[in-house]
């Protein structure tokens, strides 16, 4: 199924249960697809996530509510999935603004935020370089954390920033960004900024271990100042070269990120030559 029929069917079924109590997964069970396939894709292709949107979403209708109509605040709350007036004051003041107090009383501006619409386009007809590598299983020193989906756009490269700044690259210089979600679910994952382990040398104190299983990986170059062409790539596969290949799909909760040594180009990450890659784990259909 190609990714605009998929999200436009999800587009719907959220906007026909916006005040159940839908999730990820049944979205994406909806839709006939992986929640850890479906979430990746609409974040790449939407440019939030998927519980960003529906609460975005919420909270625009609950504004409206409350201009509409005379419902009592707690139950507008409850009706979009909060269960306390103080949470919900809080999500609804961080998205409009404004208290909802204050919006039946002072008559204050309110942010909008419409249903996604699928616009039709052409899209694809270029050359999308890859290959597939065989690697056996192979293990990293890393610097690991765990994040949220939600957000994760913003902090994790504040992660690396935070990574340098404190040292810590004098131990693990950023060979690889490993995401690891062995569950494959929709909430968190595991983000290490590691390099290749070596077992003769000691584990310096607040690093850690992590063993990648063998996979077929998919392995799409990209060259370009960073994060751009980083994230350019990252989102051709999801739009156009998973949805249209016959023989493969994901095989785990993994991706990996191989940065070559930025000291080799003029103008390091940023440098228009600058290489790295994506690597996917993949399978058989």
């Amino acid at each position: 199924m190609e990714w605009m029929t998929i999200i436009g069917n999800s587009i719907q079924y959220i906007e026909e249960h916006i005040t159940e109590d839908i999730t990820v997964d049944s979205i994406a069970k909806n839709a006939n697809v992986s929640t850890f396939y479906f979430q990746k894709g609409f974040a790449m292709l939407c440019g939030f996530t998927v519980a960003e949107y529906i609460r975005n979403r919420r909270l625009a209708l609950a504004g409206n509510d409350l201009l509409v109509t005379d419902e009592k605040i707690i139950d507008i709350a409850i009706k979009y999935g909060y269960d306390s007036p103080d949470s919900f004051t809080k999500a609804f003041t961080r998205f409009h603004g404004v208290t909802p107090t204050s919006v039946r009383k002072d008559g204050v501006m309110l942010k909008s935020f419409a249903p996604l619409k699928i616009k039709i386009s052409l899209e694809g007809g270029y050359i999308m370089d890859y290959r597939i590598m065989k690697k056996e299983a192979f293990t990293v020193l890393g610097n690991a954390r765990e994040f949220f989906y939600v957000g994760a756009k913003e902090v994790v490269p504040q992660f690396w920033q935070e990574h340098f700044s404190s040292g810590k690259g004098a131990y693990v210089a950023g060979v690889y960004g490993i995401n690891i979600d062995e569950e494959m679910g929709q909430d968190k994952f595991e983000y290490l900024i590691a390099d290749p382990y070596c077992p003769q040398k000691e584990i310096p104190e607040g690093f850690v271990t992590r063993t990648i299983p063998a996979f077929d990986w998919a392995v799409f170059p990209c060259k370009g100042a960073m994060p751009n062409a980083l994230q350019d790539v990252n989102r051709k596969i999801f739009a156009e070269w998973l949805p249209a290949l016959k023989e493969y799909e994901f095989a785990a909760g993994y991706c990996v990120e191989y940065y070559d040594d930025p000291t080799k180009y003029e103008k390091g990450t940023l440098d228009e030559n600058y290489y790295c890659e994506i690597w996917i784990p993949v399978k058989k259909k």
